[in-house]
């Protein structure tokens, strides 16, 4: 997990609708490592989003972001290059899962259409809270459930696991 969960703040990267997982973890570079496999990430509509994007940045975007098939490196490649959270309308459900299982937040976001590309945004997942920062104004998201919120915690579900699993053993 990168941050507290009712403080996070970083850019928006703003997406339209149907970005599928092609897009995010592109077929050419599948059996590359992760490290470069992310290099690759968004490419076909940014070029310059894998070697621009910075620690605890944003992605917002429309309706159907994570679709397509259901790897998990589309996932993979947001949290290594430290995207802090996706902000979506609405996420596709294998990719939410997918995502927080990695340890990346993701949130329904409703009014993404309102951000623009490099506002400043602080995020509260806890209370369901996104403050954008350039235009002044304050809009409302799903809130992660208490659950999800410790897999994202632990930096992921097999963290959160193992983690479980010892504190209960003798």
């Amino acid at each position: 997990m990168r941050g507290n969960l009712n403080d996070l703040r970083g850019r928006a990267w703003v997406f339209g609708n149907n970005i599928d997982t092609d897009l995010l973890a592109p077929g050419h570079a599948m059996r590359k490592p992760l490290e470069e496999l992310a290099q690759h990430c968004l490419e076909a509509i940014d070029p310059q989003f894998a070697r621009s994007v910075r620690k605890g940045d944003f992605i917002v975007a429309g309706e159907g972001f994570g679709i397509g098939s259901s790897r998990e490196q589309a996932a993979q490649a947001l949290a290594y290059l430290g995207v802090g959270a996706v902000l979506a309308t609405a996420p596709a459900r294998i990719f939410y899962r997918n995502a927080i299982n990695l340890g990346l937040p993701v949130a329904r976001f409703p009014d993404a259409h309102l951000v623009r590309a490099g506002d400043s945004l602080a995020v509260d997942l806890v209370h369901g809270r996104v403050y954008n920062l350039t235009q002044d104004t304050e809009h409302d998201c799903e809130p992660v459930p208490e659950f999800l919120r410790d897999v994202l915690r632990a930096g992921g579900l097999i963290p959160h696991l193992h983690a479980r699993f010892h504190r209960q053993q003798p």
